[in-house]
């Protein structure tokens, strides 16, 4: 069977959410629909079509008579976020470990060495790479394409609030110790443990974000 291949507005979806990701359109910014159609040589008819995709995953609101904008995410909505993915990604964790093989154990350590090491040199990107790469793998060894499906969507909402919680002081170790933590659960097949050890791993973050803005920091990325 032929694959079929992306329709018009499924790649300018796709662009769009890459500006969005990148910081070339920042929240609250105001979408310039003519200017888009011309930069990417298009007709307005795909680019309305990807604002509605991009509407319908939170990415873009729009305004009768204003036009298209970037969302914005406030307190508020992390506040009502974290505590559906710390669950969802907890019952990943859960099944997880019922599901993985002596093979994926071995996949898991070798990851964690990573996020080690670079919690160590104090690499906080590469560590965000790692820590992406980890919660990835429990997410495919949960083998739960629903589960999957509604984290990935709830991802994309705080990755428009370009989160930095890692820079709030101490989090560094504590996100390692809770790292650890959801892996020895798993390699010791507790899958109650793993669960709730990812949901303290999650909800450890939204702690971290309210103490930096607590105190004035910004929450964005540089």
């Amino acid at each position: 069977m032929r694959a079929v291949p992306n329709s018009l507005h499924d790649d300018v979806a796709d662009r769009l959410r890459s500006r969005i990701f990148e910081g070339a359109l920042h929240a609250g910014a105001f979408i310039d629909e003519a200017a888009l159609c011309t930069e990417w040589a298009i007709s307005r008819t795909p680019l309305r079509e990807a604002l509605k995709v991009l509407a319908a995953e939170g990415l873009v609101r729009h305004e009768p008579r204003r036009g298209s904008f970037v969302s914005e995410v406030t307190e508020q909505d992390l506040d009502e976020i974290f505590p559906v993915i710390a669950m969802l990604e907890g019952r990943c964790a859960f099944e997880a470990t019922r599901k993985a093989t002596a093979a994926d154990i071995a996949a898991l350590d070798t990851l964690h060495d990573s996020l080690q090491a670079h919690a160590a040199a104090r690499r906080i990107p590469d560590y965000y790479a790692a820590n992406y790469s980890i919660h990835e793998a429990i997410i495919t060894l949960a083998d739960n394409r629903w589960l999957a499906q509604v984290i990935a969507d709830l991802r994309k909402i705080l990755k428009l609030a370009r989160l930095q919680q890692l820079h709030a002081p101490g989090r560094l170790e504590q996100s390692l110790s809770e790292h650890l933590a959801v892996f020895a659960a798993i390699r010791a097949g507790d899958a109650d443990a793993a669960d709730a050890a990812m949901r303290n791993h999650l909800m450890r973050q939204r702690d971290a974000l309210r103490e930096l803005a607590r105190h004035g920091k910004s929450r964005l990325l540089a």
